[in-house]
């Protein structure tokens, strides 16, 4: 079974370069972020006609999150929980299914965090309100002891060795220790990360930017990640990032990232 992830960058720009990658690499489900459409005008027919069941959570200009997959999908759900009553939030960053495959199931989720920047404003306090939000979801969802995966563009460097020059992002929000602290918390709740599991090579990227060339001369960072339940990782057989995919006209300026497990 393939599982992608991928921030696409305007649904409706890079559609045709979905559809080539859904019929070259044929994975099970693609989870995709960034759509920047609302929910009626998704081009579902695309999908479907190569025999994909579509679920949407759009928003018109920003955001926007989906879940593509060839199996049943059950149990559909979009938004986080609120941590406070009284608290609201408009931004469509989040989708969640149960995907039946045969007597097995699968619970995905597609998630699209903040950026954060700039960090002097609101979007920061922003980004990390809704990390916790992930964080205390995520943990109920683990108590359901099921094969789940937690897959998006976290907008977060893990490490140094996940940007190709740490210095020049410094202060950025997504390398700010803080950020870095949601985002091993939430690893620590017992997920495991694909790419550290499967791949564990430095200077590995997801993103890399359309401006100051970035792509040839390879400036990237890696923000796209797919966490797994220990029920899931006991089946990871492999983990790829598709970066030929920067190559295509009209590319998104991230890539998609693939997990591949023995069920």
């Amino acid at each position: 079974m393939k599982i992608v992830s991928w921030n696409v960058n305007s649904i409706n720009v890079r559609h045709p370069n979905v559809a080539k990658f859904l019929k070259k690499v044929e994975p099970d489900i693609l989870l995709m972020q960034e759509l920047k459409m609302t929910d009626e005008k998704f081009p579902r027919e695309v999908f479907e006609d190569l025999g994909y069941n579509v679920a949407t959570h759009g928003q018109k200009t920003y955001n926007g999150v989906a879940i593509l997959s060839k199996h049943p999908i059950d149990e559909v759900i979009t938004g986080l929980p609120f941590l406070i009553d009284g608290d609201e939030d408009e931004q469509s960053r989040y989708i969640e299914a149960v995907i039946s495959v045969g007597d097995e199931a699968i619970r995905v989720a597609s998630i699209y965090l903040p950026n954060g920047n700039p960090v002097d404003t609101e979007k920061y306090p922003y980004k990390l309100r809704w990390f916790d939000r992930l964080v205390a979801h995520a943990n109920t969802l683990l108590e359901y002891e099921e094969k789940l995966l937690l897959g998006g563009d976290y907008n977060i460097i893990p490490t140094d060795e996940d940007v190709w020059d740490a210095e020049a992002w410094r202060g950025d929000a997504l390398i700010l220790p803080q950020t870095r602290e949601k985002f091993r918390s939430l690893k620590n709740l017992g997920f495991t990360d694909c790419f550290d599991a499967a791949i564990a090579e430095d200077h590995k990227y997801t993103f890399w930017d359309y401006q100051r060339g970035a792509w040839p001369k390879n400036h990237g960072i890696r923000i796209d990640h797919l966490l797994v339940s220990a029920q899931l990782a006991d089946h990871l057989t492999e983990c790829q990032i598709e970066s030929y995919t920067r190559d295509w006209e009209k590319p998104s300026d991230h890539v998609p990232i693939m997990a591949t497990f023995d069920l």
